[in-house]
């Protein structure tokens, strides 16, 4: 015979009412001392009747297992009131972190020149020294960074003049000089040896043969020399 389901409500008959907590409660037993065996756990199980009679079961020491739960739900309590604590200071640090970024937000906008309607002129003043103040900052930067890097590219220069002249050595060759420009004084002219070179190039080219550029038809002629 197949036993119907039983429906999770209050049974209205006391004489079924207590028969069927007797059955369950000793089931309810036989399961926490089977749990504790097979286990090895450590099971408590405390039920009051309708009429407030206790009925017990404890693998061990009930007392013991009572204050373990005790101090086991203690420190879960302790835990969420640190975590409450914890996110309501952060929710307080957001908020605060949201207020200065709004303010360096308008601070950025009047800096740009936006939003300027609303600013007094004692406000307007501050904006105007403290944009002084940062142009000075840049500009002194920008100086450093230019002398930085005509140091480094005399630097530069330095070694390229060295490693010329280790080559030239080398080489057997003369090092390369700077042009030697004489002063200018009375009745002295300026000039360098590179106008001395193209002087005498010139003349070479001139005590040349020269070349005839006029339009000839027939035959070629020889030239004797």
């Amino acid at each position: 015979m197949v036993r119907g389901k039983i429906q999770m409500k209050r049974i209205e008959n006391a004489t079924s009412r207590q028969v069927t907590f007797s059955k369950r409660r000793n089931g309810l037993l036989k399961k926490a001392y089977e749990l504790s065996v097979l286990c090895d756990a450590e099971v408590a199980v405390i039920v009051f009747s309708q009429n407030g009679r206790l009925y017990e079961f404890s693998s061990s020491d009930m007392q013991k297992t009572i204050n373990q739960y005790h101090k086991h739900a203690k420190g879960v309590q302790t835990n969420t009131t640190e975590v409450e604590q914890c996110i309501q200071q952060l929710k307080h640090e957001s908020a605060d972190m949201a207020k200065k970024i709004e303010i360096l937000e308008a601070s950025e906008r009047r800096l740009l020149g936006h939003d300027l309607d609303s600013c007094s002129a004692q406000e307007l003043n501050q904006i105007s020294t403290q944009l002084d103040r940062s142009l000075r900052i840049v500009r002194e930067r920008k100086a450093q960074l230019f002398v930085e890097q005509i140091e480094r590219l005399k630097a530069k220069g330095r070694l390229l003049l060295e490693e010329n002249v280790k080559l030239h050595t080398e080489c057997g060759a003369r090092p390369f000089q700077k042009p030697l420009i004489q002063k200018k004084g009375v009745g002295a002219t300026s000039y360098n040896w590179m106008n001395s070179s193209q002087s005498s190039s010139s003349q070479t080219i001139s005590k040349s043969d020269q070349v005839e550029t006029r339009l000839f038809i027939g035959p070629p002629v020889m030239h004797s020399e």
